[in-house]
This record gives C-alpha cells, structure tokens and sequence, in this order.
C-alpha cells in the first residue's frame, strides 16, 4: 500500500464524517503563517566517505532581521543526535574531504560568499577564497588536494585585481547607465553587468585560484536553479568536466554542452557533447571509464523530457540509457562499482529513487518509492542511501536506507515537535476524466473540523510552469496546508503540461494553454462537487501563480464561477510578455513564433483578448507581483489590474519592490499570505 492509498484509508473518516474518531485525538490547531516561519528548513545532505556521518544545511527564518539564517549541521549516518557546527546564520552547502576530516561550506559571514573549511573534530573554520564577486558550486578533487569553484569575472580581466578594480570604479561612478547590444541582458531578477561565471581550482590549503576557463564569454554553469551538480571531477583528479552554453544567443537557445578540462589548465576546454538539446550534470563512473549525464532531444524546449546518457571516455560514443522510461531523469549519482547509476524522477505527485544497470537495455527499477525524495547521496562503499523525504504533512527531514531500498530510518527530527502541535490534513487523491478523456488525477486537503451541517469552501491551487507540477511535498510558496487552515478545502490539480505522467501528457500544454488545462481544471472542480457533497459549489475560489496566475487571468475572462480569485506574476497580454521577458525561447517554443510572424496564438491564447469579459463576469481579484520579475515583468500585472479597475471589478494590487518572481523575504512572505487569506476570507467566509 503506497501513501497515497494509505491517505485514502485515513480521509475516510473525515469524508464519512465520522467526527467522534476525531475527538478522542490528541487536540491539535490548524497551521499558521508564524508556525511555518519558524519551521526548519533542512536540505543538502551529504555522507561522508567513511560513512559514519551527514553533513547537511538547517535554514530557518529570521522575521525580525528579514532573512534566511542557514547553518551546518552533522547528524550520525547510523541514528543519533545532531550536532550544530556552524552558528553565523550564513552558512550553506557543506562538501566532506576525501578524508572525511574536513568539511568546506559556502558563508557570507564576511560579505560575499566564500570557501571556508573546517576541521571535523573541532576548530575554526579556515577562509580559503578572497574573490571579490565570491564563489559557488565548490567541490573537492578526489585526492583532497583542491577545490573547485565558480565565480563571476569580466572575461578580459586576466586577475582578480582587476576585477576588484573594476567593480569599485563601477560603484564610485555617478553615471549608473547600463548599455547593450545583444539580448539577455537580464535575467529572473537581475541585468547583466558583463561578468561571466567562470570554473576555478584552488590548493585546499589556500592559495591563488586558477582561472581553467580564461576569457570564456560563457557561464559555466548557465543558468543553475536547483539543478544537479554541474561540475564534476574525473576520479584521478586530473580532469573536470562541466556544463556551458557557448551559442551567442543565449536568450534563444537552451543549449548545453559538455566540456572537459585539465585541472593543470595546460590545455583549453573541450567540448565532448555537442549535440543540439541541453546536456547537464556531467557524473565520471568511479573506475574513469564514463561519464554519465542528463540530456534533452529537442533544442529551444526547456521542458523536454530529461534522458540518462553515457559517454564513454575511450570512443566519445554517447549511449541513450532511459529512452523507453516516460519520465524525467533528475539527480545522477554512480555505485563504487561502476556498474549501478542511481538517479530520482517525478512519478505523479512523488519522487522515487531508481536504480540502472550502467549498460544499454536494462530497465530502471524503483528502489525508492511511495515518497517523495527531494535530494539524495550515496554512501563510498554503496551500502547506504541518505535523503531527505518530505510530504504536504511533513516539511523535509533526512532519512537513510540500505542501497537496496531496505532499512528505512529516520535520522533527523528538526521539525517534530512542532508538528505534534498542528493539525495537518492527509491529502486525498481523486481521478477524474478530463479533456479528450484522458485522466487526470488531483490531490485535496479537506479540514478535519469540517462541520456537517455547513458547506465547506473550496479553493483551488493551480500550478505554475506551464511544465510543472504539484508534489506531495512540503512547500514555503503557496503552502496547501497553511491555505486549507481558515476552513477551506484546496484542491490541488495536475492537469496537462505537468510532469510525472509521461512525456505525452506534459507537451500537451504547449500551444494550447487556454485549453486543454483549463477543461482539465475545471471538469477537476466538478468531479470534486460530484464525489464530495460536503463542498460548497456556491463558495469556491481559485489562485495561482506564474503560469497559475495566467490561468486565473483567463478564468477571470472565461467564468464567473468563482467567488474570489489570486493572481501572482502571470501573463496576461502574450505579444507584450514576449518584449518584456528574457528566455525568448520560452515563448517562441510555446507560441510557435515571434508574435509578429505569427500573432494567432498570441491573441488566441492572451487573457487580454477576452478583457471585456472582466466587467461582464466582475469576479473580484487580488494581484501580486514583485518589481524585480524579469521573467513574467510586473508590467503584465499592471495591465490586468487597469483592465479590471476600468470596468468596475473590485481588485486589489499588491507589489514588492525588492521582490522576483517568487516572493522570499520572510516579512515580505508573512505580508503575502496575510493579503491572500484576507482576500480568501472576505469572500468565502
């Protein structure tokens, strides 16, 4: 029985009303915004060589100082209790020595972000980088003698100094203008300043680093957002492969090519995978002989189905190990032995771990399943897996199992006690037909204080991407249960575009993103009326964000259904969006085409063509958006909320000036959950 029919078992009761069972419960209360501010965020776990210990990073708000405090923490790989080993609140990303005596970490403890080490049994941490733009991705070489970084540098600046030149003249000048004569000159939340991410080395023991990537006008990596690791070193130590994108038009082109390069620098990069398509996360087999790695087939779809490959070393021939497996290969990560590849992929709303023969024909076997596992690492001697496993009713902790999947155990409980306090609703999981009578399956949150003789109000939470997906997994953005706690029932669908139903399934979004997705959505609502009565049809709301906030800008212009509705950062006008956002390739996979060589779709699929709709249907809306999203620019929310105020609709605009596209900063978030469920409240209490 997997979790999800588990949950099954126990929403029975609250589905069957079967209140008494509820009451002899320990007393719990429903989840606030307080209560998810002080949970601690654990992530990056990672067993040392010999072992015995995880290193991992604990994050946790700081609402007075509005921040992130992150720390280093070790937990015993066999059970135990953890240890903090760091305590600035600016510490990420440990990396154990070969040895396992040491551990370097990323902190900002002294400005920008550095490489520091610190001795395992005791001692300070010792400062190992002094770049000026700081560093990042540091990884050490396997005979412990270095580490390598990146870090932003002009590409004609042959030293750091006269980096740190340049940037102090930049800053002392009165003239703040910035000129371009290519595109992407801005990306997410930030404009180029004409630096380039470059791949170092430096001696463990400190040192002068190593610039292997002299005068390369390329990122190496581009673009890393959460990926897997995008550097990697070869097991003698001589050689790092990593991932770039070296095409000149970079906002058109979702390349990524494979390099290697000797540690010594004697000779330049190497491109060794350059076929069109992305190619990320170069992993060398233990015994040299491959080098293993994730790829996608289609150039200019970010989206793409992500395959298994192996290259091997001796021929350059690159072998397609998951073709015929319909999911997306995340994290890679090789057995000592050279003959196992581990990886995680989306299956639905979880994320199971999979093993695979390191040849061609074998099929991957789940080792892994029924959870979803966020991150994951593999013990030197292939014994033991550490991860962290999380669930919409438990915020990440990290667990361990023998490599078969046997022996699971909880190794970390940062966040028990206060989960003891809070009510957290199971998800239930409903399928249901939706558009071209292809299922779709949702999850929905239910209140356990519903009360029979009343209607609960539902609120349906829609995702963004357009290729994404909603996970059983605890989330700070858009956090289902902290949603459901005012009394609402939230349903949580995936329709078409989402990831974890087959390659199929999620390309059926592209080109059609009023349309197949918004049946799915809304014949999701009604499949919801139909099998639970206890939902109150007449009180329902719908929110999104980025591409869910485009769907409720089109359900503003397409039904009059909802009660109330929440917008963030979602396209609105198609044909201005395309001038406006950055990964121009984005938009021309989506709309085929620049808008001026072929508008249809544009116009077809823009909430904006449907605008007078707005004053007809008069749903009241909430929008919100931060000033520094240069993926969906705010400007796209602006015109929503003039189309809506010019015909009378009541609406609300909230903007964070120092906000993205997501909203981060602690007291920035608890002012937008605050706004949202006073919004929610106002319209379905």
């Amino acid at each position: 029985m997997n979790r999800i029919t588990q949950a099954i078992a126990t929403a029975a009761a609250l589905v069957l009303f079967s209140f008494a069972a509820h009451a002899q419960a320990p007393a719990r209360r429903p989840i606030t915004f307080q209560d998810l501010a002080s949970i601690h965020r654990v992530s990056d776990p990672k067993i040392s060589p010999d072992g015995l210990w995880v290193a991992y990073t604990v994050a946790t708000p700081d609402l007075p100082a509005n921040h992130m405090a992150k720390n280093i923490w070790i937990v015993p790989a066999s059970g135990g209790d953890p240890r903090q080993l760091t305590r600035t609140g600016s510490d990420e990303r440990p990396r154990w020595s070969p040895d396992s005596k040491k551990i370097a970490f990323l902190s900002s403890r002294d400005g920008a972000g550095q490489i520091y080490v610190i001795p395992f049994d005791g001692g300070d941490p010792t400062r190992i980088t002094f770049l000026s733009a700081g560093v990042d991705n540091e990884l050490w070489s396997p005979d412990g003698k270095s580490l390598a970084f990146v870090s932003r540098v002009y590409p004609d600046c042959a030293d750091e100094a006269c980096n740190a030149q340049r940037d102090a003249e930049k800053a002392a000048s009165q003239v703040q203008a910035r000129i371009y004569d290519k595109l992407l000159f801005r990306h997410w939340n930030t404009w180029w300043d004409g630096k380039r991410s470059h791949l170092f080395i430096v001696p463990a023991k400190g040192g002068t680093p190593r610039d292997l990537t002299p005068g390369a006008n390329y990122d190496v990596p581009p673009f890393n957002l959460d990926e897997p690791e995008a550097i990697a070193f070869s097991p003698d130590s001589a050689e790092l492969a990593f991932t770039a994108n070296p095409d000149k038009d970079e906002a058109l082109s979702t390349n990524g090519e494979i390099f290697t390069v000797p540690v010594t620098g004697a000779a330049a990069p190497k491109a060794i995978v350059t076929k069109p398509g992305d190619n990320w996360g170069p992993a060398y087999s233990p015994d040299g002989k491959y080098i293993a790695y994730r790829a996608q087939m289609q150039p200019g779809y970010e989206s793409d189905r992500w395959r298994l490959m192996l290259y091997d070393r001796s021929t350059g021939a690159p072998t397609n190990l998951t073709e015929a497996f319909d999911r997306n290969v995340e994290s890679v990560v090789w057995s000592p032995d050279s003959k196992t590849i581990y990886f995680q992929a989306e299956d639905k709303f979880e994320m199971p771990v999979y093993s695979i023969a390191a040849s061609s024909g074998s099929s991957p076997r789940v080792v892994l399943g029924d959870s979803f596992n966020a991150e994951f690492a593999l013990s030197a001697d292939g014994r033991s897996l550490i991860f962290t496993r999380t669930s919409l009713t438990m915020p990440a902790e990290i667990f361990a199992a023998n490599s078969d999947g046997s022996g699971l155990r909880q190794l970390t409980h940062h966040n028990t006690a206060l989960l003891a306090q809070l009510d957290l609703p199971a998800p239930i999981p409903i399928w249901f037909t939706g558009a071209g009578n292809t299922q779709v399956e949702g999850l929905m949150l239910a209140p356990s204080n519903i009360d029979p003789a009343k209607k609960c109000p539902l609120l349906l939470l829609i995702h963004g991407g357009p290729q994404g997906e909603w996970d059983d997994a605890w989330t700070y953005r858009w956090n289902a249960q902290v949603m459901s706690a005012p009394g609402y029932a939230v349903l949580m669908i995936n329709p078409r575009g989402s990831f974890g139903y087959g390659e199929l399934f999620t390309e059926e979004i592209s080109r059609d993103w009023g349309g197949k997705v918004y049946e799915d959505l809304m014949k999701g609502v009604d499949a919801a009326l139909a099998k639970y009565t206890w939902l109150d049809s007449s009180r329902m709301a719908a929110a999104g964000g980025s591409y869910g906030g485009y769907m409720v800008d089109w359900i503003a212009t397409h039904n009059g259904r909802f009660k109330c509705l929440v917008s963030h950062a979602g396209p609105y006008d198609e044909a201005t969006m395309y001038g406006e956002t950055e990964e121009l390739w984005f938009v021309e996979w989506e709309f085929s085409n620049p808008p001026w060589a072929s508008p249809g779709l544009y116009q077809k699929w823009s909430p904006s063509t449907f605008a007078a709709a707005l004053g007809k249907f008069k749903t009241p809306t909430l929008i919100t958006a931060g000033e520094l999203d240069y993926r969906v620019p705010y400007t796209q929310d602006l015109q929503f909320f003039t189309a809506l105020q010019r015909q009378g609709v009541p609406s609300k605009l909230l903007l964070f000036p120092d906000e993205g596209h997501w909203i981060l900063k602690p007291q920035n978030s608890q002012l937008w959950y605050k706004t949202v469920l006073d919004w929610l409240a106002q319209y379905l209490q």
